[in-house]
């Protein structure tokens, strides 16, 4: 292998320049250009002699029979249930999250669990050693576990380690920024270490068949430091969220080309481990959430999973000339329109006072569909009049106060009903299966028409 000449990598976004500046071209990232040599292949590996010697591709027609796709059962549903009813053989899968969320005891839990149902399985770590894994399956009550444990970051090393004997069904690679490749001259987590550590590990599970799951670590923004390119490179992108004051955790798929994206598993830490939570409404609702004005339940659908989740508002005059707007769980944007609307539309004169929102339990919401739980807290705060104990909302609201509908509405009332909950204000147009929904439905073109039942 003969060195090629150096180039600068940008840190942030990957972008090659070949000379340094303070600032990348490309971002405009200012000090993260970092000088990386590549290795170049050998004279004939590349160019015209390659080009001649290279094989014609076989072209295969699009209603041609493929193979079935198998999956390996992790033996936890909610973690099955975000990658799509279990791992795809020959998937790339990308987890993600902020130091100490479970990470690697989700992954050591799912390898162990795999390797127990007869499945060959490795764990290879980067930033741990095997002392320090073998005592946390201590904790968890795992070793007995058939898993292999590897503490190694080259490479190369690790490719050799997979290929000999029978390919293993499972692999964990913790983590990505710690591994190192022969071919490049440039430190453990730099942009070209990632990215080629990365291409070669996915080729191997495109080859040989293996699952392979790679922790990813966090920048301090919550973006999965290195390459954008290693999340297009991969077949499932997850991310382990959780809040510090809650045991909550929300595993969640942001990309997945072998199921739903933005389907969630959820689960609860406890010092022996992440227990599932199988049914995660009953932990987002709270038992007095109609006793107090200021609460309403949204009834919202995360993934493919219908979720009821406790929406809270509270309003307080404001001592400052500008009143604060202070949000935990939702879009400050979103609300500062909703409470444009309550104004604009619907007379009601919110502004003057400071207005706290809090989705309960630690979960975000993303979706549009809150906005009439959110201005049914805020209508309930406003008045003093308590919401029903027994009804859900749900539904968007537009600029010009019209209620529009969401998609799967009748999923979301039939959670509803499971869960004891008897009324449902959702917005007049928009199909609803009526088979097997037996809950009262009060159906509102506009957000004043929400507004006029608190009068």
């Amino acid at each position: 292998m003969s060195k090629g000449a150096a180039d600068y990598v940008c840190q942030s976004c990957g972008a090659v320049s070949p000379k340094w500046q303070g600032k990348c071209p490309s971002c405009g990232d200012w000090n993260t250009l970092v000088q990386e040599m590549a290795a170049v292949s050998a004279p004939g590996g590349v160019g015209l002699k390659a080009k001649r010697r290279a094989k014609a591709c076989a072209v295969e027609s699009l209603d041609a029979e493929g193979r079935d796709v198998r999956r390996i059962s992790s033996g936890i549903g909610e973690l099955d249930r975000a990658v799509g009813d279990g791992f795809a053989q020959g998937s790339a899968v990308l987890l993600s999250g902020e130091p100490g969320i479970g990470k690697s005891t989700l992954l050591l839990q799912a390898a162990a669990a795999i390797a127990e149902q007869g499945h060959s399985s490795l764990y290879f770590s980067g930033e741990e050693a095997t002392d320090q894994i073998r005592l946390r399956a201590q904790r968890l009550g795992l070793s007995k576990a058939p898993l292999g444990l590897v503490a190694e970051t080259c490479v190369e090393r690790i490719l050799a380690t997979i290929e000999q004997g029978a390919p293993p069904d499972f692999v964990v690679i913790d983590s990505i920024q710690t591994l190192w490749t022969e071919s490049i001259e440039s430190a453990p987590g730099t942009v070209s270490q990632v990215r080629a550590s990365m291409q070669a590990l996915i080729a191997l599970a495109k080859t040989k068949g293996p699952v392979i799951v790679v922790v990813g670590h966090v920048t301090k923004d919550g973006q999965i430091a290195g390459p954008k390119v290693i999340e297009h490179m991969v077949d499932t992108v997850l991310t382990f969220e959780g809040e510090g004051a809650h045991n909550l955790r929300l595993l969640r798929a942001t990309k997945n080309r072998f199921g739903a994206s933005n389907e969630i598993g959820v689960f609860d830490m406890h010092g022996d481990g992440l227990r599932e939570v199988s049914n995660p409404s009953e932990l987002f609702l709270s038992l007095d959430h109609c006793d107090a004005a200021g609460s309403a339940i949204f009834a919202g659908i995360e993934g493919t999973r219908p979720i009821l989740v406790e929406v809270q508002a509270l309003l307080s005059p404001s001592p400052y000339a500008a009143p604060r707007r202070a949000v935990v769980g939702w879009d400050t944007n979103r609300l500062a329109m909703i409470l444009a609307v309550l104004e604009a539309r619907c007379g009601v004169k919110i502004g003057p006072q400071d207005v706290y929102l809090n989705v309960a339990g630690g979960l975000r919401i993303t979706e549009p569909a809150a906005d009439m739980a959110v201005a049914a807290a805020l209508l309930s705060a406003f008045t003093g009049i308590a919401l029903p104990r027994d009804a859900v909302y749900f539904g968007e609201v537009g600029l010009s106060g019209a209620l529009r509908p969401v998609q799967q509405m009748s999923v979301r009332l039939k959670e509803a009903q499971k869960l004891g909950f008897r009324q449902a204000y959702l917005p007049s147009a928009g199909e609803i299966s009526a088979s097997g929904v037996a809950v009262k439905l009060t159906r509102l073109p506009q957000l004043k028409d929400l507004a006029t039942l608190f009068a």
